[in-house]
């Protein structure tokens, strides 16, 4: 490396980050609590309320008017604070979404956010990365760039070191680097980019609307046009019935009020963007935001062994040379064995490869010697050469990478591989991931392929990885939750035994090779798959014909990759995993999930929340439609029957009230069930909000309608129509609360938990303002009530209990699994 590349002081680069800004084109959008505002108002809910209020100063009933724009605005207020919650969980996730960038400043490495990079710093680029900002390489191989994000040209471009603002070296933002690794001076960053300055902007992650959040604003927007006909129809009806059409008017608005169920989509949204929130929290972040709903019913885990089972933390175990193992040199050795010396010679000058660091850490290259070709690892060539100039001008080459490739390098015969491959097999067995070695002296220049040089085999080098101390129990758990757990390896297939079995992995059914998956047939290879849950030596290529023939066995698969060729894996599995630490930017781009430690425990965690937000979500769909029917029911019938109207706005308003922080709140924060991860995965085909969960909900509505109509007709006969809408009121707000708890609690049942807090919070205060309305004279005459007879409240609070409490019943009698009396992971 030259010596320039010490970088910028930190002080200066904060300077200079002051003076021209973030490396950032178009900075987020974020919405503000006045826009979210200004969002809120325009929905016709809001309208309606307005409406309202102008028919009750229109009648005179200024009380009631006023009463009615303070609920109104109690609504906006409380809808403009669940928005603005989502929203900060959103900015949160953009944070940690900011691409990172590897640089050195004060003469060290260190990984920052791309945002942080001004002229003059030194960045390390690479394979399968975006250029963060415009530059010029000042060291490192021959580079292949696809600047098609920049000019449109398909055909990728190469650049190499040179002269400062020579064309040759200049690197772009925003473009790809398909090969090559290098040393970059920026020159510019922001918007005096080169992709800036034309208005382009930086690849970010935009929010696109769930397939869920479609359906549901389709399932809005026709239950608005039947609110919208209802109104009409009740507006006739009241009128040509009672002559009084501003009456009429009044309650058409609440008949459509009580029908336009504006909760679904911010249910929606508060739960994808929460749920988002929690998952990042577990180290998974969340790209595109309908993968939540899938995530819990993953079926099948892909995951690659090296990080993601084991701790991506090599360390250089043992050497085999000259038909004999030997244990390496220690670290700081002035005469490092001579396998080692070659072996660093074929690893990158800055090496970011776990391997590397360990063969360069324990033998650098010689200062004397210049870096002056790199043939880097191809799909045909599974090895890494570099070809070095040495002090007296001869040419060495270096290569180490899989032992077949090295084999074939070195042109050795079958009886010439065989003791190699006994020593590979030992080591192997032992659970090292292991390399060959091979150098060759070449002539005055460097050949165009290293196939064309005689290369000389000068071992192996065993590498130990040891297994995260948290993989067996997530394999377990995943196990246990009915999710299969599959390792897919590039590593030799005694070492991915050994790994897999410590993991805890089935290998009964053995370890099947890339070689072997060539030779299948997709119904072959389908078959394999029943039972194979290990897989070495596949080629990234090889990972999308394993997802392909998983979706046709049926399986919800997810794919974890971490490289440029992992890209079409990721694209095809149901959920696309890319590694944060290690993964390219190309991999990242395509997956639905960055995971930010590498772990498989992060992944069970993952799937065990979105078991957690796919339950909850469900229930509080089932809630809202539940809720509202008795709502629209309890606001029609009345005067379709000729009866006195039983709601009006500001009770309709009062109910929303409650409803609103529920959905939002309760049913959001309600922990996962103590058997979520003791069940096998749901259904590929179940449905998240389909014709079952409408059913129930509108048998839990149609019950709860029942119920209170009958109370108020049954009280119409022998006391005021205040009194018998007051003990009707009560009734629906206590089945309102109680269903609430019923359905949020799902197999749980546990009704008192003291997690639950906030539920009883809701509904105690729910049922001190109903208290103070009840025994408030004028207030009750503003919701157009009176005070009942205790024995008929009494009756009333029983009736919605139990009008709510019937389908609770059931979860009592089931004798619970001891099995099961574990202790819930909230998430």
């Amino acid at each position: 490396m030259t010596g320039h590349t010490r970088g910028l002081d930190e002080g200066e680069a904060m300077r200079r980050l002051a003076l021209v800004g973030p490396n950032q084109i178009d900075p987020p959008r974020a919405r503000s609590v006045a826009q979210i505002l200004l969002a809120t108002i325009r929905e016709p809910m809001f309208g309606l309320l307005l409406a309202a209020s102008g028919l009750y100063l229109a009648l005179g009933d200024l009380a009631e008017g006023l009463l009615l724009t303070l609920a109104a605005v109690a609504t906006i207020v409380q809808v403009v604070f669940q928005e603005a919650r989502s929203e900060r969980a959103l900015r949160a996730l953009r944070d940690l979404a900011q691409p990172m960038v590897r640089l050195v400043r004060d003469g060290s490495e260190r990984l920052v956010p791309s945002r942080s990079l001004v002229p003059g710093d030194v960045v390390l680029v690479g394979e399968g990365q975006r250029v963060p900002a415009d530059g010029q390489l000042i060291d490192g191989e021959l580079l292949t760039i696809d600047e098609a994000a920049l000019t449109g040209e398909s055909v990728p471009v190469q650049r190499a070191p040179g002269s400062a603002g020579g064309p040759s070296g200049a690197i772009f933002a925003g473009t790809l680097i398909v090969s090559g690794q290098g040393v970059a001076e920026v020159t510019a960053t922001g918007p005096r980019t080169a992709i800036g300055k034309i208005g382009a902007a930086l690849a970010t992650l935009e929010a696109s609307p769930a397939p869920l959040e479609k359906a549901i604003a389709r399932l809005v927007g026709w239950l608005g046009l039947a609110a919208g006909l209802f109104c009409l129809l009740v507006l006739l009806a009241y009128g040509l019935m009672r002559g009084d059409w501003l009456e009429a008017a009044l309650a058409g608005i609440t008949v459509a009020i009580a029908m336009i169920p504006e909760e679904f989509p911010m249910v929606l949204a508060v739960f994808l963007a929460l749920g988002a929130w929690r998952l990042s929290r577990h180290n998974v972040l969340v790209r595109r935001g309908a993968v939540i709903e899938t995530l819990g019913g993953a079926t099948v885990l892909c995951v690659d062994k090296t990080g993601t089972l084991t701790e991506n933390r090599m360390s250089v175990a043992a050497l085999w040379a000259q038909g004999a193992r030997c244990a390496p040199s220690a670290k700081g050795a002035s005469d490092p064995h001579p396998l080692l010396a070659t072996a660093s010679l074929a690893c990158a000058a800055r090496p970011v490869d776990p391997m590397d660091r360990a063969l360069v850490a324990l033998a650098p290259p010689p200062a004397d010697a210049r870096l002056e070709r790199v043939w880097p690892l191809r799909t045909g060539r599974l090895a890494v050469v570099q070809a070095w100039r040495r002090t007296d001008q001869s040419l060495l080459l270096a290569a180490k990478g899989a032992p077949e490739a090295i084999f074939a390098l070195c042109r050795l015969a079958a009886e010439e591989t065989a003791p190699i491959r006994a020593a590979l097999e030992t080591l192997a067995v032992e659970g090292l991931r292991v390399l060959a070695v091979a150098e060759a002296v070449g002539g005055d220049d460097a050949p165009d392929e290293p196939e064309a040089a005689r290369f000389v085999f000068r071992g192996l080098v065993g590498f130990a990885d040891p297994l995260r101390s948290d993989a067996a129990g997530a394999v377990r758990e995943a196990r246990e939750a009915g999710v299969k757990v599959m390792m897919i390896t590039g590593d030799y297939p005694a070492t991915a035994r050994n790994i897999a079995r410590q993991a805890g992995l089935d290998v009964r059914a053995g370890v099947l090779t890339g070689d072997e998956i060539a030779r299948l047939d997709q119904a072959a290879l389908r078959a394999r798959l029943v039972e194979v849950r290990v897989f070495a030596r596949v080629r990234p290529e090889q990972k999308l014909a394993l997802v392909e023939a998983l979706k046709a066995n049926g399986e919800i698969v997810a794919m974890t990759g971490d490289g440029v060729n992992d890209a079409p894996a990721l694209e095809a599995a149901h959920i696309g995993i890319a590694m944060g630490r290690r993964g390219t930017d190309v991999a990242r781009e395509a997956a639905d999930l960055i995971l930010l430690d590498d772990s498989l425990a992060s992944i069970v965690g993952g799937v065990r929340l979105g078991r957690r937000i796919y339950d909850n979500l469900r229930r509080a769909l089932t809630y809202v439609t539940a809720i509202h029917v008795p709502i629209a029911g309890l606001a029609l019938a009345p005067v379709l029957l000729g009866a006195p109207p039983m709601l009006f706005p500001v009770q309709v308003v009062f109910l929303e009230l409650i409803i609103d922080p529920v959905c939002s709140l309760v049913f959001e924060g309600e922990p996962s069930d103590r058997d979520s991860m003791r069940r096998p995965p749901r259904s590929p085909g179940a449905s998240l909000f389909g014709a079952r969960q409408i059913a129930l909900g509108a048998l839990q509505g149609m019950v709860i309608l029942v119920a209170v109509l009958a109370l108020y007709l049954w009280g119409l006969t022998w006391m005021p129509a205040t009194q018998a809408r007051s003990g009707a009121f009560v009734a629906l707000v206590i089945g309102n609360l109680t269903l609430a708890i019923i359905d949020a609690t799902g197999r749980d049942g546990r009704l008192l938990d003291a997690r639950r807090w906030v539920f009883w919070t809701i509904a105690g205060a729910a049922g001190a303002i109903l208290l103070a309305v009840l025994l408030t004279p004028g207030l009750a005459a503003l919701f157009r009530m009176a005070t009942p007879s205790a024995g008929f409240a009494a009756i009333c609070v029983v009736a919605g209990v139990a009008a709510a409490s019937w389908a609770w019943l059931p979860r009592m009698m089931r004798r619970p699994d001891p099995d099961q009396r574990r202790r819930r992971d909230d998430g």
